[in-house]
């Protein structure tokens, strides 16, 4: 069923006109009523993006971190040899400049040991003198026995070529004898059945056999004359084989020159072994005495007086105070527009003070991966992390530094653009 659409009373517009008698009259906009600041408000909104713009491009030209601090080298000071302290001339927190005696050690055995090494060295000198002594003499002495030795030989030999021709000329006499006496012989027994017949003279038979006696004694001498010669001969064979003998005994003369250098280069090695251990007794004995390397300020004290140090056991520490530094870590998103020698401002958190500095290098590698145990994020369970590197930030020349202690903690700005 259709239902029906009431009218509109009749008496709606005259309530409208009512309330419209009695509305107050409209306002002027907020613009009309303040011109000026419908000016300024544009002015100022301008300004604030400017400011913004600034202050956003004064946000990006640096890079901060307060995870930074002061960092410098520490000096350990090491016993170098064994040893009684009997005086320890520094304490803690003083400071030292180089050269001063840091602490003492007995000097007593490193003293003897010295004498020693200086009586063997003599000893080793000496001994290294005598062997080289020996080296010309032994030559001279081998040398000239090797020409006796030779001339001997010559002599003998030539001994033996004149014996052997007054042997043979011995020889021939013999043999001329001989034949004299034979001939004499046969005189006397031709002469023999003539002086029966008395065909020859008494006297001429006996003087023919007086010859051959005379003959006979000239054959005994020429033959004893060539039995010394062939003595003379056999003596001068022996004095060759002599001579020839020594000759090789010389022979073994430059072995023995060898010889003699081989024991006077052990000698000298001696010698200079002797020296070398001198030196080293030397330097302990100047290594009982502990000095300081640099300048700077005792760390630690690990000595006391009376206590027995071994080599190499740390006794002090030094920290020098005039080679500081920053070592800031930097994540890794800040280093993309840093650049060696920026500037850098640092303010020390211990004495609230501003310095300057500039960047000096950048690490070979995170520092996640100097620590004891580097992460390994091979497991499967890697999780990204911004990795962070240890910026060497150094100090500029002619500010107060003195204060500065490694390790104080530090915030460094270093300004990109």
């Amino acid at each position: 069923m259709a239902q029906q659409v009431q009218e509109p009373l009749p008496e709606a517009p005259i309530q409208e006109k009512k309330q419209e008698e009695h509305r107050p009259p409209r306002q002027r906009s907020w613009v009309r009523r303040h011109p000026f600041a419908a000016i300024l408000l544009p002015v100022v909104i301008v300004g604030l993006i400017i400011a913004g713009s600034y202050f956003l491009a004064y946000l990006s030209s640096y890079e901060s971190t307060d995870d930074a601090q002061i960092d410098g080298y520490i000096y350990p000071v090491s016993a170098r040899i064994s040893g009684r302290v009997t005086a320890v001339n520094v304490d803690i927190n003083q400071q030292v400049e180089p050269g001063q005696v840091l602490v003492q050690l007995d000097p007593t055995d490193y003293q003897v040991a010295l004498q020693r090494a200086l009586a063997d060295l003599s000893q080793s000198e000496a001994t290294a003198r005598a062997a080289a002594s020996q080296i010309p003499v032994t030559t001279t002495t081998t040398t000239s026995q090797t020409s006796l030795a030779q001339a001997g030989i010559q002599e003998a030999q030539a001994g033996i070529a004149m014996m052997e021709q007054q042997y043979e000329a011995a020889l021939a006499r013999v043999r001329e004898a001989k034949a004299n006496y034979v001939k004499a012989q046969q005189d006397v027994e031709r002469y023999r059945p003539l002086v029966g017949k008395q065909e020859i003279s008494q006297q001429q038979f006996d003087q023919a056999i007086a010859t051959a006696e005379a003959m006979r004694a000239t054959v005994d001498t020429a033959q004893a004359n060539a039995d010394a010669a062939a003595r003379q001969v056999n003596q001068s064979r022996a004095r060759l084989s002599q001579a020839q003998a020594q000759e090789a005994g010389t022979r073994s003369g430059p072995e023995e020159v060898t010889q003699m250098r081989a024991r006077a280069s052990s000698a000298q090695a001696s010698a200079d072994m002797a020296r070398a251990t001198l030196e080293q007794q030397k330097l302990n004995l100047k290594y009982t005495t502990i000095a300081a390397q640099v300048a700077g300020v005792i760390g630690q004290r690990n000595v006391q007086v009376g206590q027995q140090v071994q080599p190499g056991q740390q006794l002090l520490s030094i920290v020098p105070l005039n080679n500081l530094w920053v070592t800031a870590d930097y994540k890794e998103t800040q280093l993309r527009n840093m650049r060696i020698g920026q500037k850098v401002e640092i303010r020390v958190d211990a004495t609230d003070q501003t310095l300057r500095g500039h960047v000096d290098s950048f690490p070979g590698a995170t520092g996640a991966r100097y620590s004891l145990l580097p992460p390994e994020n091979a497991t499967g369970n890697y999780v990204k992390v911004v990795q962070r590197l240890p910026v060497k930030i150094v100090f500029e020349p002619n500010q107060n530094t003195q204060m500065l202690r490694p390790g104080m903690s530090v915030e460094s700005k270093v300004w990109i653009k």
